[in-house]
């Protein structure tokens, strides 16, 4: 899957926030080697945007 630029383009929310999101996201996958990169053909941000957009993984803004 490519990143999934339809929910982004339906997206009501904070864009930038949701970005990030992703991008920790991503981070965090390729840290742990996650299986489900090789099942995603290696995509790491694809698969993580995806589990963002899809609110299978949910994030929380910490205030400084």
């Amino acid at each position: 899957m490519i990143f999934p630029l339809e929910q982004l383009v339906e997206f009501k929310g904070n864009v930038y926030e949701i970005t990030c999101a992703s991008i920790r996201r991503a981070f965090q996958l390729s840290m742990v080697r996650d299986p489900a990169i090789e099942e995603n053909d290696g995509k790491v941000v694809s698969l993580a945007a995806r589990q963002v957009f899809t609110k299978t993984v949910e994030y929380q803004i910490e205030q400084p």
